[in-house]
């Protein structure tokens, strides 16, 4: 009995201590994944701007629900491409979120085009954060449902046209040459079918395509073409508020499953901080970046009355082309219908 029984303790012994060593291993497996998991962001905004500050604020966040581990990263000024590249390198894991405008989004879900995408429809800020809210958690949802958590919800102003000559009706920008998104070939369809001449290019390539006459109008959000210095080359500015830039930080759901429930907690409430740090910031910013554009030289054309009603006329020409080319029908009537609603409550 003694000399089997010596035998079975001893393998007892050596399999707990090799069970004991697995789960070392493990743990330290753990520990070597949550001291190494990343977080990188890409975007557009320029480096050292108030956005890229705000990422960076929520990086911290982000770190510190962890205890200071893992790495956060942000890519600024297009160093990861365009916004249509980014999506793309958030599906095949080089990048773990961006910081985008519709032009982005919409290549995850292409219902967002909606609040973005349809020229002079919002009168002020309010009825676009009304239509936001309103469409908010349907959105968001789609989004997960494609592989991408919102974290916050941002804007960059509005988008006004600045060109190399000046213009102020519809018709004088049909002699000038626009730049476009690339990965927008619905807009450039429309703009070419209504005797305009987009020019598709990505966001790099602006100020030099403006310097050598690859094109001669911007449509840019102010702090744009001040921060890139647009306005030296295209030192005309028409003054109408064309359409919002919006925009979302979002992660892939992917990275968002790989943390843990305090840190999703942490990092969803800072992304919320930031958004609406955006939008303050943004909205500041159009009226201060227009001011000391003027003062190196920058013209800004008003249209009157008459020249509005053409401006308007044209908005009301592309919204049936755009409804279902550029902006999925469903989310274009629904916008309608917020705003008429809003509208409606407002003339009470």
């Amino acid at each position: 009995m003694t000399t089997t029984s010596k035998p079975i303790a001893l393998r007892r012994r050596q399999l707990g201590l090799a069970l004991a060593g697995l789960a070392g291993l493990a743990t330290a497996g753990t520990g070597q994944a949550q001291a190494q998991q990343q977080l990188r962001i890409g975007s557009l905004v320029p480096r050292n701007s108030p956005y890229h500050q705000q990422l960076l604020v929520l990086g911290e966040a982000w770190r510190a629900a962890q205890g200071g581990q893992g790495r956060f990263t942000v890519f600024t000024d297009g160093s990861q491409g365009g916004e249509a590249e980014m999506a793309r390198r958030m599906r095949i894991g080089q990048l773990q979120g961006a910081l985008m405008s519709v032009v982005g989004l919409r290549e995850i879900e292409p219902g967002i085009a909606a609040l973005q995408n349809l020229p002079l429809l919002f009168r002020d800020w309010d009825e676009v954060d009304h239509v936001r809210e309103k469409m908010r958690a349907s959105m968001e949802q789609r989004f997960a449902d494609r592989g991408f958590i919102v974290l916050g919800w941002g804007d960059a102003g509005w988008v006004r046209f600045f060109s190399k000559e000046a213009a102020v009706r519809p018709d004088d920008y049909k002699r000038m040459k626009f730049f476009a998104w690339g990965s927008e070939p619905e807009q450039q369809a429309i703009m070419k079918s209504l005797g305009y001449t987009p020019v598709p290019l990505e966001t790099a390539d602006v100020l030099p395509s403006l310097q050598t006459g690859m094109i001669s109008v911007v449509p840019s959000t102010p702090y744009f073409a001040l921060a890139s210095q647009v306005y030296d080359t295209a030192p005309h500015m028409l003054d109408i508020n064309w359409a919002p830039i919006v925009g979302a930080l979002v992660v892939t759901k992917k990275a968002w499953d790989g943390m843990a429930p305090a840190v999703q907690q942490a990092l969803r409430a800072a992304g919320e901080q930031a958004g609406k740090q955006m939008r303050m910031q943004a909205r500041a910013e159009v009226d201060e970046a227009v001011a000391a554009m003027k003062k190196r030289g920058l013209v800004v054309h008003t249209p009157n009355a008459e020249q509005m009603r053409e401006w308007n006329a044209l908005a009301e020409a592309l919204y049936p082309r755009i409804r279902g080319s550029m902006v999925p029908a469903e989310t274009f009537d629904e916008v309608f219908a917020h705003l008429k609603a809003l509208r409606a409550s407002r003339a009470k």
